[in-house]
Protein backbone atom coordinates (compact mmCIF):
# COMPACT_ATOMS: atom_id res chain seq x y z
CA UNK A 1 0.00 0.00 0.00
CA UNK A 2 1.24 3.31 -0.34
CA UNK A 3 0.99 5.56 2.16
CA UNK A 4 -0.48 9.44 1.42
CA UNK A 5 -0.91 12.37 3.81
CA UNK A 6 -3.73 14.65 3.15
CA UNK A 7 -3.22 18.48 4.55
CA UNK A 8 -7.17 19.96 4.23
CA UNK A 9 -8.44 23.52 5.28
CA UNK A 10 -11.36 25.38 4.41
CA UNK A 11 -14.26 27.39 5.79
CA UNK A 12 -15.76 25.24 8.27
CA UNK A 13 -19.13 23.63 7.54
CA UNK A 14 -20.95 20.72 8.18
CA UNK A 15 -20.00 17.62 5.96
CA UNK A 16 -16.34 18.39 5.16
CA UNK A 17 -14.95 15.05 6.90
CA UNK A 18 -17.96 13.06 5.25
CA UNK A 19 -16.46 14.69 1.82
CA UNK A 20 -12.91 13.99 2.50
CA UNK A 21 -14.43 10.16 3.44
CA UNK A 22 -16.43 9.82 0.99
CA UNK A 23 -13.32 10.25 -1.79
CA UNK A 24 -11.15 8.09 0.05
CA UNK A 25 -13.58 5.03 0.22
CA UNK A 26 -14.82 5.52 -3.42
CA UNK A 27 -11.23 4.77 -4.79
CA UNK A 28 -10.47 2.08 -1.81
CA UNK A 29 -8.61 4.13 0.14
CA UNK A 30 -8.26 3.55 4.16
CA UNK A 31 -8.65 6.12 6.34
CA UNK A 32 -5.45 5.62 8.94
CA UNK A 33 -4.76 8.16 11.45
CA UNK A 34 -6.03 12.08 11.42
CA UNK A 35 -6.02 15.45 13.44
CA UNK A 36 -8.83 17.50 12.67
CA UNK A 37 -10.96 20.88 14.31
CA UNK A 38 -11.85 23.96 13.63
CA UNK A 39 -9.52 26.93 14.42
CA UNK A 40 -11.01 30.71 14.10
CA UNK A 41 -13.97 29.17 11.97
CA UNK A 42 -11.43 27.03 9.67
CA UNK A 43 -11.45 23.96 9.42
CA UNK A 44 -8.04 22.29 8.83
CA UNK A 45 -6.34 18.47 9.18
CA UNK A 46 -3.92 16.00 8.41
CA UNK A 47 -5.07 12.41 7.35
CA UNK A 48 -3.19 9.33 6.86
CA UNK A 49 -4.39 7.28 3.65
CA UNK A 50 -3.78 3.99 2.77
CA UNK A 51 -4.17 3.44 -0.91
CA UNK A 52 -3.75 0.77 -3.50
CA UNK A 53 -0.52 2.05 -5.68
CA UNK A 54 -2.17 1.73 -8.68
CA UNK A 55 -4.87 3.69 -7.48
CA UNK A 56 -2.90 6.57 -5.61
CA UNK A 57 -2.93 9.02 -9.00
CA UNK A 58 -6.35 8.73 -9.03
CA UNK A 59 -7.16 9.07 -5.46
CA UNK A 60 -4.96 12.48 -5.35
CA UNK A 61 -6.71 13.90 -8.43
CA UNK A 62 -10.13 13.19 -7.11
CA UNK A 63 -9.52 14.92 -4.02
CA UNK A 64 -8.40 17.86 -6.19
CA UNK A 65 -12.20 17.71 -6.61
CA UNK A 66 -12.74 18.98 -3.85
CA UNK A 67 -11.68 22.33 -4.46
CA UNK A 68 -13.97 25.10 -3.61
CA UNK A 69 -14.96 23.17 -0.44
CA UNK A 70 -11.88 22.14 1.11
CA UNK A 71 -8.18 22.81 -0.27
CA UNK A 72 -6.29 19.60 -0.18
CA UNK A 73 -2.89 18.91 -0.40
CA UNK A 74 -1.62 15.57 -1.01
CA UNK A 75 2.12 14.42 -0.06
CA UNK A 76 3.22 10.57 -0.21
CA UNK A 77 4.24 9.29 3.27
CA UNK A 78 7.59 7.71 3.91
CA UNK A 79 8.73 4.62 6.26
CA UNK A 80 11.59 6.68 7.32
CA UNK A 81 10.51 7.16 11.43
CA UNK A 82 12.67 5.98 13.87
CA UNK A 83 11.46 3.30 15.52
CA UNK A 84 13.83 2.99 18.02
CA UNK A 85 13.91 6.56 19.14
CA UNK A 86 13.55 7.33 22.81
CA UNK A 87 10.33 9.54 22.88
CA UNK A 88 9.83 12.51 25.68
CA UNK A 89 6.13 14.27 26.45
CA UNK A 90 6.19 17.66 27.53
CA UNK A 91 3.57 19.78 29.11
CA UNK A 92 3.91 24.28 29.47
CA UNK A 93 1.44 26.40 31.52
CA UNK A 94 1.64 29.89 31.94
CA UNK A 95 0.29 33.21 31.15
CA UNK A 96 -0.03 33.64 27.89
CA UNK A 97 2.49 35.54 25.57
CA UNK A 98 3.58 35.70 22.14
CA UNK A 99 7.42 33.63 21.59
CA UNK A 100 6.31 30.87 23.77
CA UNK A 101 6.39 28.22 20.64
CA UNK A 102 8.84 29.57 19.08
CA UNK A 103 11.13 29.57 22.80
CA UNK A 104 10.27 25.49 23.93
CA UNK A 105 10.37 24.46 20.08
CA UNK A 106 14.13 26.11 19.81
CA UNK A 107 15.29 23.97 23.06
CA UNK A 108 14.00 21.33 21.25
CA UNK A 109 15.61 22.30 18.12
CA UNK A 110 18.80 22.48 19.83
CA UNK A 111 19.15 19.31 20.99
CA UNK A 112 18.10 17.46 18.14
CA UNK A 113 14.77 16.54 19.27
CA UNK A 114 12.15 16.01 16.05
CA UNK A 115 8.50 17.22 17.46
CA UNK A 116 6.28 14.23 16.35
CA UNK A 117 2.96 16.30 18.43
CA UNK A 118 1.86 19.12 19.47
CA UNK A 119 -1.16 20.53 20.64
CA UNK A 120 -1.84 24.25 22.14
CA UNK A 121 -4.42 25.80 23.67
CA UNK A 122 -5.54 29.36 25.37
CA UNK A 123 -8.29 29.80 27.49
CA UNK A 124 -9.26 32.75 30.32
CA UNK A 125 -7.67 32.46 33.28
CA UNK A 126 -10.31 31.94 36.03
CA UNK A 127 -8.74 33.33 39.03
CA UNK A 128 -6.09 35.61 38.03
CA UNK A 129 -7.61 37.01 35.11
CA UNK A 130 -5.93 37.33 31.73
CA UNK A 131 -5.19 34.37 29.48
CA UNK A 132 -3.49 31.42 30.36
CA UNK A 133 -1.22 29.46 27.21
CA UNK A 134 -1.13 25.21 27.25
CA UNK A 135 0.87 23.36 25.46
CA UNK A 136 1.44 19.29 25.58
CA UNK A 137 4.70 17.98 23.12
CA UNK A 138 5.88 14.60 22.21
CA UNK A 139 9.09 14.60 20.91
CA UNK A 140 11.32 12.08 19.35
CA UNK A 141 14.71 11.72 21.07
CA UNK A 142 17.89 10.34 19.49
CA UNK A 143 20.07 8.67 21.15
CA UNK A 144 23.03 11.32 21.53
CA UNK A 145 20.81 13.39 23.89
CA UNK A 146 21.65 14.12 26.97
CA UNK A 147 18.57 14.06 28.71
CA UNK A 148 20.45 15.58 31.89
CA UNK A 149 21.31 18.73 29.72
CA UNK A 150 17.91 18.95 27.99
CA UNK A 151 15.49 19.13 31.30
CA UNK A 152 18.67 21.63 32.70
CA UNK A 153 17.61 23.59 29.58
CA UNK A 154 13.99 23.56 29.89
CA UNK A 155 13.99 24.26 33.34
CA UNK A 156 16.00 27.84 32.30
CA UNK A 157 13.60 28.17 29.84
CA UNK A 158 10.69 27.90 32.41
CA UNK A 159 12.55 30.34 34.70
CA UNK A 160 13.33 32.85 31.90
CA UNK A 161 9.45 32.74 30.58
CA UNK A 162 8.06 32.41 33.62
CA UNK A 163 6.29 29.24 32.59
CA UNK A 164 5.78 25.75 34.07
CA UNK A 165 7.53 22.91 31.94
CA UNK A 166 6.56 19.23 32.98
CA UNK A 167 8.89 16.79 31.38
CA UNK A 168 7.94 13.02 31.49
Amino acid sequence: MTTLILTVAGADRPGLVAAVADVVDAHDGNWENSQLGELAGTFAGVIEVSVAPERAAELEQALRGLDGLLTVAVHTGSDAADADGRHLELQVLGNDRPGIVREVSGVLNAHALSIEELSTETRDAAMAGGRLFEASVRARVPASVDLGVLRADLERLATEIQVDITVA
